[in-house]
């Protein structure tokens, strides 16, 4: 039996899930409402979804290694699930670089990063991208994997350079420096 899939998910207070049949995949359908706010995932075949005494529990239909891997997998998509409609989920970027730097516009950011152009960047619903400073950014959201993904996106406009460090990073992150180029 998978040992993340066998754990069941405990629901804390102010958060209703609801299950209900025929989603996306035509078995059954999450919907997980919270402080934060609500989100839905289909689950496949093969693996059902219970709600017991306050927790979620989930059983696979058979040991095929196709329904193991979707047993585990929802387990921890669920969790996502509870905990970001009650905690939510945080990325922080740093900017590193003279004149690299970056200016909240209402919902849009703008980003000056040495090229020729300013870059504006509108995020997708859901996503809050907040200039903590011109060189600070976090990224918000209830939803971990837009969250990651808008993270990634913008450190992607900018990527740090191995020899002077200089670009977009997240907070914590260590980037692999080199010595200078060396001559022939």
């Amino acid at each position: 039996m998978s040992r993340v899939g066998k754990n069941p998910i405990t629901i804390p207070q102010g958060v209703t899930v609801e299950i209900s049949q025929g989603g996306e995949f035509g078995n059954q359908e999450i919907k997980v409402t919270g402080p934060k706010g609500t989100m839905t995932r289909a689950v496949r075949h093969g693996v059902s979804v219970k709600v017991e005494d306050g927790k979620v529990v989930l059983e696979r239909a058979n040991e095929s290694n196709q329904i193991k891997s979707y047993h585990g997998l929802y387990r921890a998509l669920i969790q996502n699930m509870v905990q970001g409609v009650t905690q939510g989920f945080v990325k922080e970027l740093e900017i590193e670089g003279i004149g690299y730097r970056a200016d909240q516009q209402g919902d849009k950011v703008v980003f000056s990063l040495g090229y020729s152009h300013k870059i504006d960047y509108i995020p997708p619903t859901g996503v809050v991208v907040t200039a903590v400073s011109q060189t600070e950014l976090k990224v918000e959201g209830v939803d971990k994997q837009l969250v990651g993904e808008v993270a990634a996106k913008i450190r992607s406009f900018r990527e740090p350079e191995p020899y002077k460090g200089k670009g977009v990073r997240y907070k914590g992150e260590q980037i692999r420096r080199k010595s200078v180029k060396k001559g022939a």
